[in-house]
């Protein structure tokens, strides 16, 4: 296990070079640059006084040359500036963290809280009235788009009925409504559902009922038990995408985190904050698929012969 943790890291290594590296080379297609958006608001400027500017910003250099300096730079733990504020880049990444970490921790909690109840329901009343329910309910939270559910959360709750603020809240209430995942809890139920249905179809659980051990003690020891490991993939799927900042949730709520970061970055032709942002979201990426390996290692005696067998 020790091998395969450290064989996981080394990968790290080239996986963030890559995608920093093509990030980079993606950010200078467009015609217009950083200097272009800075001054587009200010009318006609000369040539003179945008080449200067690139100048000092060092968007004169070769590509390949200001790559490899960003890399050396981050290397030593210097995130750099921002081209637009002139802010540490690092810094602002640290400012914007905490909506977008208190976004995440709610998003979670809400969808379990709804997604197992609903999941577990609907299996034990398979093909039975509420069971069909709750399967067309979650078919339609897992269609509908998630801009679509926050502008319509926002219509109902904050503008017809006033339970919550409509923009930039900072407390519970501004961050609840977006926070209210309905499209991860409706794919939720459906796994849930499905993984419930297959435990109770196994041999093992014919045997125990046929032994006398009663339908709640089988479902709570072992059916549920076997539900871990598939809310373990889930989770570790949605913390993934939420810490790398959900951005259209961020935008229509105008909370200040780090998808709207990002977002405002890529739109002005902010290199260091868009390239920070790349490096922060393959590193949750790949740090949460190693502690859900880790954790599967533990719970499914599969994966643990597995890894004696030499398969990692």
């Amino acid at each position: 296990m020790n091998v395969y943790i450290k064989h996981r890291f080394l990968l790290l290594l080239p996986v963030l070079l890559g995608i920093t590296f093509f990030t980079f080379v993606l950010m200078q297609l467009p015609a217009d640059d950083t200097v272009d958006m800075m001054y587009k608001a200010s009318g006609a400027v000369s040539e003179t006084v945008k080449a200067a500017a690139r100048a000092e910003l060092g968007l004169d250099r070769p590509l390949l040359v200001r790559y490899l300096d960003w890399l050396l730079a981050v290397c030593s733990g210097d995130m750099g500036r921002s081209y637009i504020s002139g802010t540490p880049v690092t810094a602002l990444f640290v400012a914007k963290l905490q909506p977008t970490l208190y976004l995440t921790a709610l998003a979670l909690l809400l969808t379990a809280c709804i997604s197992v109840p609903l999941g577990i329901a609907a299996a034990l009343r398979h093909n039975r009235y509420c069971d069909h329910l709750i399967r067309c309910c979650a078919f339609l939270g897992n269609s509908l788009p998630g801009f679509f559910i926050a502008l319509l959360l926002l219509y109902c709750f904050a503008l017809k009925l006033n339970f919550f603020t409509v923009l930039g809240g900072s407390g519970f209430g501004g961050l609840l409504l977006p926070a209210l995942a309905i499209p991860m809890s409706a794919k939720y139920i459906r796994h849930i559902r499905s993984n419930i249905l297959e435990e109770i179809n196994r041999d093992y659980v014919a045997g125990a009922l046929v032994r006398g051990i009663p339908k709640a003690t089988v479902f709570r020891r072992f059916i549920l038990r076997s539900l871990g490991s598939t809310l373990i993939t889930l989770f570790s799927l949605s913390v993934g995408s939420l810490l790398g900042g959900t951005a259209i949730i961020e935008m229509i709520f105008m909370i200040d985190g780090i998808g709207k970061m990002a977002m405002d970055a890529i739109l002005m032709r902010d290199y260091p904050v868009v390239q920070a942002y790349v490096v922060w979201t393959a590193f949750i990426f790949t740090c949460v698929n190693l502690v859900t390996d880790l954790l599967l290692h533990q719970l499914e005696p599969q994966a643990r012969q597995f890894t004696k067998g030499g398969g990692w």
